[in-house]
């Protein structure tokens, strides 16, 4: 009910021509938010009038809702055509830390750029530090698979499910787990591979 209240003040404001949002591409609907459980996206033009009126909203919310707003947790980003001047303008305004592009929101990147393999390295660390960490321990062919099925390909999954991969990214971690499938003693040892 009360995320209702918050979207409805920001369509009014957008139906009066005071706030803009952002589109995907052109031809594209405009966003101005996108509420999630306890969380909301708001987009709107870097204009210290557009900003100060998205922070006006913020107030009236709170102080409608009884609901306070955690200005320490919350961050802003701003496109790469923004100057920096009104970029420091517009963070005092709304009081809030910019975000340089390399946050988190849910365990993924809260922005993916055109160089997606350095974005989701992270996965193929986290795959390596697993394999690394059971090599030295005996696994029978059993126990490899166990770890392969329930552990290794979950890692992927989750991002996989929102994100596409790149395909040498993901080429990379399949060659560790054959690696570690079939491997002898661990990762170092390649072993035999009996199917190509």
């Amino acid at each position: 009910m009360c995320a209702e209240g918050l979207s409805c003040l920001i369509k009014r404001a957008e139906a009066q021509g005071e706030l803009r949002g952002t589109s995907v591409c052109r031809g594209a609907p405009q966003v101005t938010h996108l509420l999630f459980a306890d969380d909301c996206f708001l987009f709107c033009k870097a204009e210290t009038r557009q900003d100060c009126i998205m922070k006006d909203i913020l107030t009236m919310y709170e102080a409608a809702s009884g609901q306070a707003i955690s200005l320490p947790k919350s961050e802003i980003f701003y496109s790469r055509n923004v100057l920096e001047d009104l970029r420091n303008e517009i963070t005092s305004i709304v009081g809030v830390q910019a975000m340089l592009g390399t946050g988190k929101y849910l365990g993924l990147p809260s922005m993916v750029g055109r160089d997606r393999n350095s974005v989701f390295s992270y996965i193929k660390d986290c795959v390596w530090q697993k394999i690394n960490s059971w090599s030295s321990k005996c696994l029978s062919k059993e126990g490899r698979e166990v770890m392969i099925k329930f552990v290794l390909q979950a890692i992927p999954s989750y991002v996989m499910s929102i994100f596409l991969l790149p395909t040498s990214l993901i080429s990379t971690i399949e060659k560790m787990m054959n690696s570690f499938w079939w491997g002898t003693r661990g990762a170092t040892n390649r072993g035999i591979h009996w199917l190509s």
